[in-house]
């Protein structure tokens, strides 16, 4: 393996999908180097980079790529659906090609790039299991009993959905945060706040777990698709309106689709002045 952290530094790259930013470190034919502390001293937008999460680029076996997903306040992610699809667009025009597969918690997934030049990605099966979302305890998933009727996902990290008159009215920060730490679900959970907007169209916010309001969230999206088609709100293909752009959701037989826009934004090196402080 090559040095985990060259001595000239280490090479990054930024890129949004519909506003939900990433660091993207690439780490194939050299060990991981990302630690809880670099984690979340590079989500610092003042000290550091910024970003919603970090996604490290690993080598795998029988996929083209394995990714790992860091929140910025240095926590561990389990799913992370835009920067999947914005690593593998990056890898697919590495590669040159329109497709790939990629390993993460959830097992291996697929990503692919549409003649119109948007990536869609397969979420997987939503959990559906109080078990496996995780809840502390057996609930009804469709309406937990939590004040405001909300309903539970899991996408590979947890979900809680909330289906209001109004998404643009809810005080997201306020109610995002307290939220986020319910009893109910002992790993924290990303909260989604949705409105019916027309046939099949939903607008909503999001507040991450480990991250606070971001612009997108593509597994939040992919959840609460899934709980408005199971409440009978919509089919199971969606369109989803959040603060940094839309996501069309495809809930099939062989898992959630997402698809959307990728940017990437610029390339940047950290100094190993920077990174001795977090080996």
């Amino acid at each position: 393996m090559k040095d985990a952290r060259p001595s000239a530094g280490l090479p990054f790259m930024k890129m949004h999908g519909a506003g939900n930013d990433f660091v993207i470190i690439d780490s194939r034919g050299r060990s991981p180097v990302t630690t809880a502390a670099l984690a979340a001293a590079l989500g610092d937008r003042h000290r550091g980079v910024g970003f919603d999460q970090l996604a490290e680029i690993r080598d795998a076996q029988g996929a083209d790529f394995a990714l790992d997903f860091w929140n910025s306040d240095g926590s561990r992610a389990g799913a992370c659906g835009n920067a999947s699809r914005c690593v593998a667009d990056h890898v697919m025009a590495g590669l040159g090609r329109n497709a790939v597969t990629f390993t993460t918690e959830r097992g291996t997934l697929a990503a692919i790039r549409r003649p119109d030049g948007l990536v869609s990605v397969n979420m997987g099966a939503p959990l559906l299991d109080w078990a496996e979302v995780p809840l502390a305890a057996p609930a009804d998933l469709l309406h937990l009993p939590i004040d405001g009727d909300p309903a539970a996902v899991g996408m590979g990290n947890p979900h809680c959905v909330f289906f209001v008159a109004d998404a643009e009215a809810v005080d997201l920060a306020a109610a995002g945060s307290a939220m986020e730490h319910h009893p109910l679900f002992p790993k924290a959970t990303n909260v989604e706040y949705a409105s019916l907007s027309g046939p099949d169209r939903l607008r909503m916010r999001v507040w991450e777990r480990g991250a606070g309001i971001t612009l997108a969230c593509g597994s939040g999206a992919c959840a609460a698709a899934v709980a408005a088609h199971r409440r009978g709100l919509t089919g199971r293909h969606v369109t989803l309106d959040l603060d940094g752009g839309t996501l069309e959701i495809d809930w099939r037989d062989d898992g959630v689709w997402m698809t959307g826009p990728t940017a990437h934004v610029f390339d940047g090196t950290l100094t190993p002045a920077f990174l001795a402080q977090y080996a």
